[in-house]
């Protein structure tokens, strides 16, 4: 252990002299209290480090102890339903041990050491094994089976597991015979945070993550082991658009970061993600979710690292085979974090005083996203999509943040305050956003949804531009103005808008629409647009078409029950042609 000296404190970045033989990103303690810390920069025997913790109190001649390992997370049954801060400290314990207010210095453990797990063996002694082969199971929730596996870098034969029957996480359960002697085997790994966790391929995303919501699924769709972007200023619904994902992707580990959110809003998270139900199971949501939390009043260093703990977090989960979703909110607070310590490092700033490696930085978390094979004998298929919501200061999408984010990401979900302010949700702007997956998961739609799904979605994308266009006519000479077709065109893009992309996220049966749904019901609206315009082919009166009453059925098709839509849209569509031929 190295004990060092403070020689200089600027807000979480401190100074200590005597650091030699320490490496970079290594843990700390700081002062009397062991305040967390982390080093980010070596100077001889100089070691400049960032603080966790508020700082207020501490004083130059204090020491600084090396802990000889970087900053990690424990992984391990107990990880889900838990709510930690930044730098994984459980924030229920730390209440039950210190009231309200999370006290200097203290020191919790990630998982608690003394519960005891029923482990499951699901391997024989004498196997060859390697890092990612999963040796027992532990029924962490009533929704997720945790598996317990090898850890990566470690490869032999198996010479013991453990029996069927109830341990501690930091009990021996295994032991494998390497080249470099007997490695016992723990319920629990560490992990450092800023390293990725192996896998052996990365594979092309050519599965769409369904979401269940129309604007993301049909128009810009994000795949398994994606990455999606989702700027938008106060008040557009990115939070109540990030639940809605939580609640219905098709993930079955959903990560959480609030990362320097306001504290009402974090609270509001916190409040209602335990109290929502899992749709798919019927049992809390919670069950396989994991919380972070780091609001904006918490100490900004913090901030700066939830990010890499929440990923870690999620790669544990992917390595286990499962399809995990993160949800980090906003990656715009952490920049600031990283402009803010970037500042005390008196570092050149670069565009509006982010660090030059802002967009490095920014990459290096997006990169560690993917569809992946994992690391193993077996060859298992599992996914983490990373989708981050960006709070651009007044909306500006100009800004440095959210442009790095977009050369980054390749879904775009622009929310639109005006759309918000005419209740228009999700506010999802139709003409900004976009999705590079749309050619490689087309293949998925056609073969499981319905062949023709590209052609409907993209003549839809192709009616919405128009709208745009014809709306500056309409503005300055009226609808009435227009041709007839025109105003079919119009009527048409309004049915888009209102009965499609429109979704109430807290009606009981349009909160989700199935792929399958999604497609009749954009199939439907197209139809109307071919044949009202075939109708004017042949003579038909512009009004009379526009006031047929087979409209309303349509404004009304997204609360028909999934159960009942197939019958109910193919109705729907014989009236259509029955009323348009009538004209």
């Amino acid at each position: 252990m190295i004990t060092g000296r403070i020689i200089k404190i600027a807000g979480p970045v401190i100074v200590g002299d005597g650091m030699k033989g320490t490496q970079m990103y290594e843990m700390v303690k700081v002062g009397s209290e062991g305040l967390i810390g982390e080093i980010i920069e070596l100077e001889g025997d100089t070691a400049t480090i960032q603080v966790y913790e508020e700082t207020a109190g501490i004083k130059p001649g204090e020491i600084v102890e090396s802990t000889g390992g970087s900053l990690s997370v424990e992984l391990g049954p107990g990880i889900l339903t838990s709510i930690y801060d930044g730098i994984q400290r459980p924030l229920e314990s730390i209440k039950a041990q210190t009231g309200d207010y999370i006290e200097r210095g203290v020191a919790v453990p990630a998982l608690a050491k003394d519960k005891k797990w029923k482990f499951i063996p699901k391997i024989k002694v004498g196997v060859e094994v390697k890092g990612g082969d999963i040796i027992g199971e532990v029924q962490e929730t009533s929704s997720i089976v945790h598996r317990i596996m090898i850890p990566p870098k470690v490869a032999g034969t198996l010479k013991s597991v453990a029996a069927e029957g109830e341990y501690t996480i930091e009990e021996d359960i295994a032991e494998v015979e390497t080249s470099a002697g007997a490695e016992k085997i723990q319920m629990m790994q560490k992990w450092p945070v800023r390293v990725g966790r192996p896998y052996k391929a990365k594979l092309d995303p050519d599965i769409p993550l369904i979401t269940g919501q129309r604007a993301q699924d049909t128009f810009f769709t994000v795949a398994k082991g994606g990455t999606a972007a989702m700027p938008g200023p106060f008040g557009s619904g990115k939070t109540v658009t990030q639940q809605q994902l939580a609640k219905w992707a098709d993930a079955d580990i959903i990560v959480y970061i609030g990362c320097g959110e306001r504290g009402n809003e974090m609270t509001e998270v916190l409040k209602e993600f335990p109290e929502l139900e899992d749709p798919k199971t019927g049992k809390p949501l919670m069950d396989r979710t994991v919380l972070i939390a780091n609001t904006s009043n918490m100490p900004v260093a913090a901030r700066e690292a939830s990010v890499y703990t929440g990923i870690t977090i999620a790669e544990y989960f992917r390595d286990m085979g499962y399809d995990v979703a993160l949800m980090a909110d906003s990656t715009s607070r952490w920049a600031e974090a990283m402009r803010e310590i970037s500042g005390r490092l008196e570092e050149m700033p670069g565009e509006e005083g982010y660090p030059a490696y802002l967009a490095s930085r920014l990459a290096q978390f997006y990169e560690r996203a993917g569809r992946i094979t994992t690391e193993g004998t077996e060859d298992n298929v599992s996914s983490l999509t990373v989708v981050g919501a960006v709070s651009p200061p007044g909306g500006d999408l100009s800004e440095p943040v959210t442009q790095n984010t977009l050369r980054i990401s390749k879904v775009f979900w622009a929310l639109d305050s005006s759309l918000a302010d005419k209740r228009h949700f999700p506010s999802i702007d139709w003409l900004q956003s976009y999705s590079l997956y749309v050619e490689s998961i087309s293949s998925w739609w056609n073969t499981n949804v319905g062949e023709d799904w590209r052609q409907l979605r993209d003549a839809a994308m192709v009616l919405l531009q128009k709208e745009s266009e014809l709306q500056e006519i309409v503005q300055l000479v009226g609808p009435d103005a227009l041709p007839d077709k025109e105003r079919i065109t119009l009527e048409s893009t309004r049915m888009i808008r209102e009965d499609f992309l429109q979704q109430n996220a807290y009606h009981e049966v349009d909160t989700y629409c199935s792929p399958n749904k999604q497609y009749g019901m954009l199939k439907t609206i197209i139809m109307f647009q071919e044949n009202a315009t075939a109708a004017l082919d042949r003579g038909a009166a512009p009004e009379d078409v526009i006031a047929l009453s087979v409209k309303e059925d349509i404004g009304k098709m997204k609360y028909i029950p999934e159960e009942e839509f197939a019958d109910e849209i193919k109705a729907i569509q014989e009236k259509l042609i029955k009323q348009i031929s009538e004209v």
